[in-house]
């Protein structure tokens, strides 16, 4: 079982919490709806306490059910858990993944017919406003003000006021989730009683000078890079978040910020990072020993955090077929997820002989893609393992020990190389070669994959993106950055429903607002084309 801190802190707030105790194993606590904010933030461990449930809403629903299954009002971590819903909308968009599964909606993404009904981009909708939520609330409850009145000072109040810097970088980050996939949602802030209003509309170029402003605004209160405890924000998540927001200002704003995306994914690699010397230990039971690379994760642990979301998700859904499941550590798999024949293309050879990267498992499984819901059509990915590095299985075989890394220095060096080759002032084209290079070097082993200058260009960078990137959740946001993602001149199997894929419409750059909010709101205009 992995130690983590933060796992302490979600097991100890049971009051605060314990909705999202597991279906398998109940704890003996107090019904949420009879504890008062009062009483909760009374003390400076109730404040611990309540933090704890702002990160773990992250990795914790509640639901349960593998896919259609739950046992809440029908709702199952399909349609409720974050990084799963996050995961399909970035991957399942693109060449990097298709889905066997029939799910209502599920389909939508790779024929990128979705509509604002659909009920997995609903449910990460409502996931990131719930998320936004436990901030503002936290935030609010977490004032100078209220610490005063509730009599918590000195060392006490100064630590809820780091906690504070961090609950105001998380609302940052899922607003960035809702600005990058929706474009203009609903804006409230810890200002705004919930329940007491309806919110309005922020366009998406003010969105991002509000998430930029807190960013900068909160640098000076999170703790220094890699002074705080794993799965916990400090000074280089925030500046991992802008550098990757400024990589895509242009698409956010309609101007280009590469010296700013050059500067702070600098900044973050200067803080001390480096990568791993096995990139197939990225995503291992044990991948919280990857401190050195990791920025920012997201905690998963067997025992302690169990549901069917998250690298849950991840490492059961593509396993299937001929694949045998106790080779991946887990107890069955869900034969679901492959990958379209544009991602093995990417590398020298399939097996992983030349780039280390390429990991695929392709016995018994077609290359090309003639039905989207037969499993063994299209390569599956081996890339999320519940082994430890020794070859051990994690603390369980149904759940995943397995953390996901928000952040990593990996793509710090591919932002500052493709900011500088936009132009970006400040950069170095020799150092741009040199962080390629580096990821390179680890992919292959030696230098033998290692790159000249004049195959440094930005196609070459998208390409490398893929390659050290994949099923991390870049794919939608990088071929939009590159007019590659609804046009015709890129094209990959069943794009836009087509076996042979075709061009779609360019509204579908943004997911809809869900139907169910723009009727309840009459604040709110609907993205065009839904």
């Amino acid at each position: 079982m992995k130690k983590h801190n933060i796992f302490k802190l979600i097991i100890t707030a049971g009051i605060v919490v314990g909705s999202f105790a597991s279906c398998t194993k109940k704890l003996d606590l107090l019904p949420t709806n009879d504890v008062t904010a009062a009483q909760v933030y009374s003390t400076s461990a109730g404040y611990k306490e309540a933090f704890a449930k702002v990160y773990g809403s992250f990795a914790l629903t509640g639901n349960q059910g593998p896919a259609g299954n739950g046992d809440i009002q029908g709702i199952d971590e399909g349609t409720s858990d974050f990084l799963r819903l996050f995961w399909k909308a970035q991957e399942l968009s693109t060449d990097e993944a298709v889905v066997s599964w029939g799910d209502p909606g599920i389909q939508d993404f790779h024929m990128m017919n979705w509509s604002a009904t659909n009920p997995m981009l609903t449910g990460l909708y409502y996931r990131s406003a719930y998320q936004i939520t436990l901030c503002n609330d936290f935030i609010n409850q977490a004032s100078d003000a209220n610490l005063a009145s509730r009599g918590i000072t000195g060392t006490s109040a100064d630590s809820i006021r780091q906690y504070r810097a961090e609950a105001r970088f998380l609302r940052a980050y899922q607003y960035w989730v809702l600005m990058d996939l929706f474009g203009n949602p609903p804006f409230a802030t810890e200002k705004d009683v919930v329940g007491s209003f309806l919110p309005k509309q922020i366009k998406r170029a003010d969105l991002f000078t509000y998430i930029e402003s807190e960013l900068k605004a909160i640098d000076g209160s999170l703790a220094a890079p890699r002074k705080n405890e794993y799965g916990r924000a400090d000074q280089a998540a925030e500046w991992a978040l802008l550098a990757r927001m400024y990589l895509n200002a242009e698409v956010y704003t309609g101007t280009a910020r590469w010296t700013d995306a050059v500067t702070y994914s600098k900044k973050v690699i200067d803080a001390g990072y480096s990568l791993i010397p096995d990139y197939t230990q990225l995503m291992l039971a044990d991948d919280n020993l990857n401190t050195s690379e990791f920025i920012l994760t997201i905690n998963y642990d067997g025992l302690k955090t169990q549901g069917y979301g998250g690298t849950t998700f991840l490492m059961h859904a593509p396993v299937g077929g001929s694949m045998s499941a106790s080779n991946y550590g887990i107890d069955g798999g869900w034969a679901g997820l492959r990958t379209t024949k544009n991602l093995p293309a990417l590398f020298p050879d399939v097996t992983g002989t030349a780039d280390k990267r390429a990991q695929f498992y392709t016995s018994g499984q077609n290359l090309e893609i003639n039905d989207l819901t037969q499993f063994t059509d299209g390569y599956a990915i081996t890339k999320y393992r519940n082994l430890t590095r020794g070859g051990k299985a994690g603390s369980s075989l149904t759940f995943s020990d397995i953390d996901f890394p928000i952040f990593r220095l990996a793509e710090q060096y591919l932002i500052y190389a493709e900011a500088t080759l936009r132009g970006g002032t400040g950069g170095d084209a020799n150092l741009a070669l040199t962080y390629i290079n580096n990821l390179r070097a680890r992919a292959y082993g030696n230098t033998s994959g290692n790159i000249s200058a004049s195959q440094l260009t930005t196609d070459f960078i998208l390409d490398e993106r893929a390659r050290e990137l994949y099923w991390e959740g870049f794919r939608r946001t990088d071929l939009i950055r590159y007019g590659k993602f609804v046009e015709g001149t890129y094209l990959w199997p069943w794009k836009g429903g087509v076996k042979g894929g075709t061009s779609v419409s360019s509204y579908r750059k943004l997911y809809p607002l869900p139907s169910s909010d723009i009727s309840s709101n009459v604040n709110l205009t609907q993205n065009p084309g839904y």
